[in-house]
């Protein structure tokens, strides 16, 4: 079964593409050169059209929507020569705020999560450190019970909205047990003493998007910052991966689809030795392989998101998602720039720009590697 867009979904759809077309294709050379998109500034616009909180609860400034908007979001945010600020309205919407959402108190979901879902804050997820990355069980940040709160101390590095973030959903240890126990999820607000911004990072991609090393110097947050339950942080954290990799899978469907059309194009109008590109018979077969596997993986996606519309779960699916949007963004980034020859590999050509995002979707999120091994062990092949 796959899924049936409605009038409202196309509706959605031409809203969320009209907004990327008018306010952020006409940056995306400023914010590049910048190392930044104003989040605060776009934030709120995307708020008050509803972007920021498609399927969480009304009460707290969400829409009640279901996920199937989530997936055109997704892959019309990814619709434009930048893929950052896609990247960056993930974390957003569904990498720092699932957990508050789901597990949140009603209190700190009214503090933190509503004006998330308005734009008046900025949200980024704080787990990876210089120690612990894709082994999220490593990570040594620590918040210590002290009365009604707790200390924190570690560092925090490649944090996505870290800059400009107003909060914080940090994974951190609340207790001595070593491995997957004793760690919770903290909102930690970044105006705290003791937080600083140490180093604002600079990347291969993803430029107009802000990454940062963070540094907490016993930072005091309120005991009823944490998410959930006390010891429960890394169950919590696990399921908020599994919506971080599926908005990036969804991102991937609208680039890859984006990119494919336009070198499709740029082949028609392109002539060389006396006809078009595209009459070139190996060009006309790549491409042609590549919008298979592309048609495959998008219907594969909209699969898994129908799958988790009904309320299955879709952990393997979206395992699967994730490793394959990496693997097709890289290949497809790659010949989309070959095809376009030396002009493609000039800075002013989106395919420049696109081979260097593209990169980033088989490391984020869960590597290509860590994607592999939760294969292997679904399946029954890890012999662990």
């Amino acid at each position: 079964m796959t899924l049936q867009w409605t009038p409202e979904h196309e509706l959605f759809r031409r809203t969320v593409r009209e907004f990327v077309a008018s306010e952020v294709a006409p940056h995306t050379e400023e914010w590049e050169a910048a190392g930044a998109f104003p989040a605060h500034e776009l934030f709120k616009q995307m708020g008050a059209l509803g972007f920021l909180g498609l399927e969480y609860d009304p009460a707290f400034g969400g829409q009640g929507a279901d996920h199937s908007y989530t997936v055109i979001l997704g892959e019309e945010m990814a619709r434009v020569d930048t893929m950052a600020v896609a990247m960056a309205t993930g974390v957003q919407t569904d990498m720092a705020t699932p957990s508050l959402a789901q597990f949140g108190s009603p209190e700190l979901k009214q503090r933190y999560l509503a004006p998330a879902c308005r734009g008046e804050m900025v949200a980024s997820i704080a787990v990876t450190e210089p120690d612990a990355g894709s082994d999220v069980a490593a990570i040594r940040t620590r918040a210590v019970r002290d009365g009604d709160e707790y200390v924190i101390t570690g560092t925090k590095l490649y944090i996505t909205n870290g800059v400009q973030a107003d909060w914080l959903c940090l994974l951190a240890r609340t207790s001595d047990e070593g491995g997957y126990q004793g760690m919770s999820q903290l909102v930690v607000p970044t105006d705290r003493p003791g937080f600083s911004v140490s180093r604002k990072l600079s990347k291969l991609g993803m430029r107009a998007s802000d990454t940062a090393e963070l540094v907490l110097d016993e930072v005091r947050v309120p005991a009823a910052n944490v998410i959930g339950v006390e010891g429960r942080g890394f169950q919590q954290q696990m399921a908020q991966f599994q919506n971080e990799r599926m908005i990036g899978a969804y991102n991937a469907v609208g680039a890859v689809r984006d990119a494919l059309a336009r070198t499709r194009a740029y082949l028609q109008e392109r002539r060389a030795f006396g006809q078009p590109l595209a009459a070139n018979q190996y060009l006309q077969f790549r491409l042609a392989e590549l919008s298979a596997r592309f048609s495959m993986f998008e219907a594969y996606c909209h699969s898994c998101a129908e799958d988790s519309l009904r309320g299955q779960d879709t952990t393997r699916q979206t395992t699967i998602c994730k490793l394959e949007a990496g693997r097709l963004l890289r290949e497809v980034a790659d010949w989309c720039l070959q095809f376009h020859g030396g002009i493609g590999y000039m800075e002013e050509t989106w395919t420049a720009r696109f081979f260097r995002d593209a990169r980033l979707w088989s490391i984020g999120g869960g590597a290509d590697e860590v994607m592999l091994r939760t294969l292997a062990r679904t399946d029954g092949f890890a012999t662990e």
